[in-house]
Protein backbone atom coordinates (compact mmCIF):
# COMPACT_ATOMS: atom_id res chain seq x y z
CA UNK A 1 0.00 0.00 0.00
CA UNK A 2 1.01 3.58 -0.57
CA UNK A 3 -0.25 6.97 0.55
CA UNK A 4 -2.75 8.02 -2.09
CA UNK A 5 -4.13 11.13 -0.41
CA UNK A 6 -3.62 13.60 2.39
CA UNK A 7 -6.16 16.13 3.62
CA UNK A 8 -6.25 18.79 6.29
CA UNK A 9 -8.92 21.28 7.25
CA UNK A 10 -9.34 23.89 9.98
CA UNK A 11 -12.61 25.39 11.19
CA UNK A 12 -12.93 28.68 13.08
CA UNK A 13 -15.28 27.70 15.91
CA UNK A 14 -16.75 31.19 16.42
CA UNK A 15 -17.59 31.42 12.72
CA UNK A 16 -18.99 27.86 12.70
CA UNK A 17 -21.11 28.64 15.78
CA UNK A 18 -22.55 31.61 13.86
CA UNK A 19 -23.45 29.44 10.87
CA UNK A 20 -25.19 26.92 13.13
CA UNK A 21 -27.05 29.72 14.90
CA UNK A 22 -28.26 31.31 11.65
CA UNK A 23 -29.07 27.98 9.97
CA UNK A 24 -29.88 25.46 12.73
CA UNK A 25 -31.30 22.87 10.31
CA UNK A 26 -27.96 22.60 8.47
CA UNK A 27 -26.81 20.08 11.08
CA UNK A 28 -29.14 17.50 9.48
CA UNK A 29 -27.23 17.87 6.18
CA UNK A 30 -23.79 17.79 7.79
CA UNK A 31 -23.93 15.22 10.60
CA UNK A 32 -25.34 11.79 11.35
CA UNK A 33 -27.61 11.21 14.34
CA UNK A 34 -24.75 9.47 16.18
CA UNK A 35 -22.39 12.41 15.56
CA UNK A 36 -25.00 14.85 16.88
CA UNK A 37 -25.67 12.69 19.94
CA UNK A 38 -21.94 12.46 20.71
CA UNK A 39 -21.43 16.21 20.27
CA UNK A 40 -24.31 17.06 22.58
CA UNK A 41 -22.72 15.11 25.44
CA UNK A 42 -20.29 18.03 25.71
CA UNK A 43 -20.93 21.35 27.42
CA UNK A 44 -19.97 22.96 24.06
CA UNK A 45 -21.18 20.72 21.22
CA UNK A 46 -19.97 23.22 18.61
CA UNK A 47 -16.32 22.29 19.25
CA UNK A 48 -17.02 18.61 18.56
CA UNK A 49 -19.18 19.40 15.54
CA UNK A 50 -16.54 21.72 14.09
CA UNK A 51 -13.90 18.98 14.45
CA UNK A 52 -16.17 16.49 12.70
CA UNK A 53 -16.91 18.95 9.91
CA UNK A 54 -13.16 19.51 9.49
CA UNK A 55 -12.68 15.72 9.27
CA UNK A 56 -15.28 15.42 6.51
CA UNK A 57 -13.61 18.21 4.52
CA UNK A 58 -10.17 16.68 5.07
CA UNK A 59 -11.44 13.27 3.89
CA UNK A 60 -12.82 14.80 0.68
CA UNK A 61 -9.47 16.52 0.11
CA UNK A 62 -7.60 13.24 0.62
CA UNK A 63 -9.89 11.71 -2.00
CA UNK A 64 -9.06 14.55 -4.39
CA UNK A 65 -12.73 15.54 -4.41
CA UNK A 66 -14.54 18.72 -3.56
CA UNK A 67 -17.67 19.61 -1.67
CA UNK A 68 -20.62 17.85 -3.23
CA UNK A 69 -18.70 14.74 -4.32
CA UNK A 70 -20.56 12.88 -1.56
CA UNK A 71 -23.09 13.96 1.05
CA UNK A 72 -21.44 15.00 4.32
CA UNK A 73 -23.53 12.41 6.17
CA UNK A 74 -21.85 9.70 4.03
CA UNK A 75 -18.59 10.56 5.83
CA UNK A 76 -19.00 9.81 9.51
CA UNK A 77 -16.61 10.23 12.42
CA UNK A 78 -17.05 7.32 14.82
CA UNK A 79 -15.15 6.22 17.89
CA UNK A 80 -13.10 3.04 17.68
CA UNK A 81 -12.96 0.41 20.37
CA UNK A 82 -10.08 2.30 21.97
CA UNK A 83 -12.02 5.59 21.86
CA UNK A 84 -9.96 7.12 19.06
CA UNK A 85 -11.87 8.81 16.24
CA UNK A 86 -12.10 6.90 12.96
CA UNK A 87 -13.78 7.49 9.63
CA UNK A 88 -16.70 5.36 8.52
CA UNK A 89 -17.86 5.87 4.93
CA UNK A 90 -21.30 5.14 3.54
CA UNK A 91 -23.10 5.42 0.20
CA UNK A 92 -21.49 7.71 -2.36
CA UNK A 93 -18.41 8.25 -0.18
CA UNK A 94 -17.73 4.49 -0.21
CA UNK A 95 -18.07 4.40 -4.00
CA UNK A 96 -15.75 7.40 -4.38
CA UNK A 97 -13.15 5.86 -2.03
CA UNK A 98 -13.28 2.55 -3.91
CA UNK A 99 -12.74 4.34 -7.22
CA UNK A 100 -9.54 5.85 -5.78
CA UNK A 101 -8.26 2.49 -4.49
CA UNK A 102 -8.74 3.42 -0.81
CA UNK A 103 -7.87 0.78 1.75
CA UNK A 104 -7.02 2.47 5.07
CA UNK A 105 -7.72 5.85 6.66
CA UNK A 106 -5.79 7.62 9.38
CA UNK A 107 -7.55 10.47 11.19
CA UNK A 108 -6.34 13.00 13.72
CA UNK A 109 -8.63 15.58 15.35
CA UNK A 110 -7.96 18.33 17.86
CA UNK A 111 -9.58 21.56 18.98
CA UNK A 112 -9.16 24.55 21.19
CA UNK A 113 -11.93 26.94 22.17
CA UNK A 114 -11.20 28.85 18.94
CA UNK A 115 -10.09 26.33 16.33
CA UNK A 116 -10.87 22.76 15.20
CA UNK A 117 -8.42 20.91 12.94
CA UNK A 118 -8.56 17.53 11.23
CA UNK A 119 -5.89 15.70 9.31
CA UNK A 120 -6.41 12.59 7.18
CA UNK A 121 -4.04 10.25 5.43
CA UNK A 122 -5.44 7.76 2.94
CA UNK A 123 -3.55 4.59 2.07
CA UNK A 124 -4.47 2.37 -0.81
CA UNK A 125 -3.63 0.96 -4.18
CA UNK A 126 -3.31 2.86 -7.42
CA UNK A 127 -6.29 2.29 -9.70
CA UNK A 128 -4.54 3.63 -12.80
CA UNK A 129 -4.25 0.94 -15.45
CA UNK A 130 -6.00 -1.57 -13.23
CA UNK A 131 -9.56 -2.55 -12.49
CA UNK A 132 -8.53 -3.90 -9.13
CA UNK A 133 -8.78 -1.83 -6.01
CA UNK A 134 -9.28 -2.45 -2.36
CA UNK A 135 -11.66 -0.53 -0.19
CA UNK A 136 -12.47 -0.56 3.45
CA UNK A 137 -15.38 1.56 4.53
CA UNK A 138 -14.33 1.77 8.17
CA UNK A 139 -11.00 3.36 8.96
CA UNK A 140 -8.47 1.41 10.95
CA UNK A 141 -5.24 2.25 12.63
CA UNK A 142 -5.65 6.03 12.99
CA UNK A 143 -5.11 7.82 16.24
CA UNK A 144 -6.26 11.21 17.32
CA UNK A 145 -6.23 13.66 20.12
CA UNK A 146 -9.82 14.29 21.17
CA UNK A 147 -10.84 16.96 18.65
CA UNK A 148 -9.35 19.86 16.71
CA UNK A 149 -10.66 23.23 15.76
CA UNK A 150 -9.85 25.07 12.59
CA UNK A 151 -10.59 27.72 10.06
CA UNK A 152 -11.78 27.13 6.52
Amino acid sequence: MAVIGIGVDAVDITRFRGVLSRRPHIVQRLFTADELEYAHRSSDPTQRLAARFAAKEAALKALGAGIGAAPFTDIEVVRGEDGAPELSLHGQATVLAASKGAAKWHLSLTHTSDLAVASTVLEGFSTEGSTEGSTQSRATGGRATEEMGGKR
